[in-house]
């Protein structure tokens, strides 16, 4: 199978893909963690336009609690350790305010191996986070209701016809 070689054109193309695509946050982080380019879904997600965040470090979107741990530092380094870092984690947002979302932070190497930077991608899944914690209040809720009914007894079956659970009823 022949690989295609990347003109200029080709390049022009994926940079300006990368830097409207709305939907991700996709932003380039120098070795040490410093934000060198930023894109249209970054802007929207943590309300810094390119030129006010550019030159800044990173660990600026991460929570007091967070910065705490060190986990901006720990995140660059399992990075470079494991060969990228994901997790899931509150970020904060110029305005003050809080987002949940998923992040994914890969090195760049060049020919040689040597580390040049990072590329993160971010999404921001705070709706989805919302509507899990959301469905587990309100589980929470069902088990407390029937775990204070003691003039009936209350019982789930599993599929299969064994008792799962039970009331003090």
């Amino acid at each position: 199978m022949a690989i295609s070689s990347h003109t200029a054109a080709d390049e022009s193309r994926l940079s300006l893909f990368i830097k409207e695509f709305n939907d991700y946050a996709i932003y380039l982080l120098s070795p040490d963690g410093i934000v060198n380019s930023w894109n249209a879904g970054a802007q929207r997600f943590t309300g810094y336009a390119c030129d006010e965040i550019v030159g800044s470090h990173f660990s600026l979107f991460y929570t007091p609690d967070d910065m705490a741990v060190n986990l901006p530092a720990r995140a660059l380094q399992a990075a470079i350790a494991e060969g990228n870092f994901e997790d899931e984690g509150w970020r904060v947002r110029k305005d003050g305010t809080r987002f949940w979302v998923s992040v994914v932070i890969d090195p760049i190497r060049d020919e040689q191996g040597i580390l040049i930077g990072f590329v993160e991608v971010m999404r921001d899944i705070t709706a989805r986070k919302q509507a899990a914690d959301a469905l587990h209040a309100s589980e929470e809720q069902f088990r407390i209701l029937i775990q204070g009914v003691t003039d009936y007894a209350i019982y789930l079956l599993s599929p299969d016809g064994n008792i799962s659970s039970w009331n003090p009823g």
